[in-house]
C-alpha cells in the first residue's frame, strides 16, 4: 500500500540521513538524572551500562550490534518499552502525517547474541480509523520483513565501522 511505501521511505531517508556523520552533541548526564537513555522515562538502564556485566550476569544478554541497529531504527517511532535484558523494543502507535487514518506499532525482538538474520523478529501491528474508533490490529509481515532488513542492513554498518581499516 501507499502508505507502507511512504512509511519505508520515511524509515530508509532518516536512516541514511543519520549516517552523514553530522554527531548530535551528547546529553549532559547531571541534568538527566534517573531517566532512561532509551526512552526518556524515569528509571531503566543508562547507555553507559550496556554491556557491562551486572550482579552475577555476563553483560547483554543480547547482540550488542543488532540490539543498537534495532534502537536506531525503532527510534524513528516514539518509544513506549525497552527492555534490554529480555531483548524487546516496543512503538507506540504512530501515524504518518500524510495518512492519519491509518497508524503502526512496531514490536522488536533481538532473540540471540549472534548477528544473524534469525536473530531479529519484528512485528508490525497496523489500525485503521473508523467511525467507532480504531480498528483491531492486523499484522502486516511484508513491511515486518522490510523493517527487519533495515535493522540487519544498519547492524551490518556499525560493524563496518566498528572493524580496524586494514593496510595493503
Amino acid at each position: 500500500t501507499n502508505r507502507m511505501r511512504a512509511l519505508l521511505l520515511l524509515l530508509s531517508l532518516t536512516l541514511f540521513a543519520a549516517c552523514s556523520g553530522n554527531p548530535s552533541p551528547a546529553p549532559d548526564p547531571e541534568e538527566e538524572g534517573e531517566v532512561s537513555f532509551f526512552t526518556g522515562k524515569k528509571g531503566g538502564i543508562k547507555l553507559a551500562d550496556l554491556g557491562k556485566p551486572s550482579d552475577g550476569g555476563n553483560g547483554m544478554p543480547v547482540n550488542a550490534i543488532l540490539w543498537r541497529a534495532a534502537l536506531d531504527i525503532a527510534a524513528l517511532l516514539p518509544l513506549e518499552d525497552v527492555d534490554t535484558f529480555s531483548g524487546s523494543i516496543l512503538t507506540e502507535w504512530y501515524s504518518l502525517p500524510e495518512n492519519p487514518d491509518e497508524r503502526i506499532k512496531l514490536t522488536i525482538f533481538i532473540l540471540g547474541r549472534e548477528l544473524r538474520s534469525d536473530a531479529i523478529k519484528v512485528r508490525v501491528h497496523v489500525q485503521r480509523r473508523t467511525d467507532t474508533g480504531w480498528s483491531s490490529a492486523e499484522r502486516d509481515e511484508d513491511m515486518s520483513r522490510k523493517i527487519e532488513d533495515l535493522i540487519l542492513t544498519r547492524a551490518r554498518e556499525i560493524r563496518s565501522e566498528s572493524l580496524p581499516e586494514t593496510v595493503n
